[in-house]
């Protein structure tokens, strides 16, 4: 079963014409609210303008490589930064792995306890219900809860009842709205959303790192946008990302 947002996605991707007073960013859609926080700190104090496009990494990058215009790009992973390197639209080799992130089991009733393990019933937990992920192919959030569910032998049980969303927000929706029981998300975005509960931390070595890298491309066009890439490392921007929830890189 696959779940579509296509008119939230779709205005979320509004190809923008870059200004030299605009700096446009395409951004994984678990960053939404720390990013936003960052964003609007930073416009208060150089009097620019940030305009930020949230999807799954996967569309974003898709989107960079057929031509939108945007300066910033951040992924929620390394390999779709990796096919917007290859195609040659990073500026003067500007990337950096920026963030990392958390993956959660996620409910909305609150009873539901862990622990997140080889041991977990999650056919009994779900009860027939459906569990909610990003796109277990293609999004980042989603490629990493079914490898976390394969090494915990979990997959054959699961993925009958998989309800793929278009981006990990949407997965985190199905949650919050209860027409899903359980949602495997970022710890980020169980942290935003208060509708939901979070059962436990998967293990870490049950998935690849969860790292964040972010890149000015060939598309950004003045200092504004070199001073907004810069500033996402900074130690304004930082605190901000670690009381979202985030673990900051350096």
């Amino acid at each position: 079963m696959r779940v579509s947002l296509p008119a939230i996605v779709a205005a979320s991707l509004l190809a923008l014409p870059a200004t030299a007073d605009q700096v446009h960013v395409f951004a994984a859609a678990s960053m939404r609210n720390a990013l936003d926080a960052v964003a609007a700190d930073y416009m208060a104090k150089s009097g620019d303008k940030v305009v930020i496009s949230y999807a799954g990494s996967n569309a974003l990058a898709r989107q960079i490589i057929d031509g939108a215009p945007a300066d910033i790009f951040i992924s929620a992973n390394e390999s779709w930064m990796d096919e917007v390197e290859a195609a040659g639209l990073i500026a003067d080799n500007l990337r950096r792995d920026l963030l990392q992130n958390t993956l959660v089991l996620v409910a909305g009733d609150p009873s539901v306890q862990g622990p997140v393990d080889a041991t977990m019933d999650l056919a009994g937990m779900l009860d027939g219900g459906k569990l909610a992920m990003a796109l277990v192919e293609s999004v980042p959030a989603g490629q990493y809860g079914k490898a976390a569910l394969e090494h915990l032998g979990l997959w054959q049980v699961a993925e009958p009842s998989v309800a793929q969303a278009d981006n990990v927000r949407a997965a985190l929706a199905l949650v919050a709205t209860g027409e899903a029981p359980l949602g495997i998300v970022y710890a980020t975005d169980a942290k935003a959303e208060p509708r939901v509960h979070v059962v436990g931390e998967f293990p870490d070595n049950s998935y690849p790192p969860a790292t964040y890298p972010a890149a000015l491309l060939t598309e950004s066009e003045d200092e504004g946008d070199r001073a907004f890439f810069e500033a996402l490392s900074g130690e304004a921007a930082g605190a901000i990302f670690a009381e979202q929830g985030f673990r900051v890189v350096n």
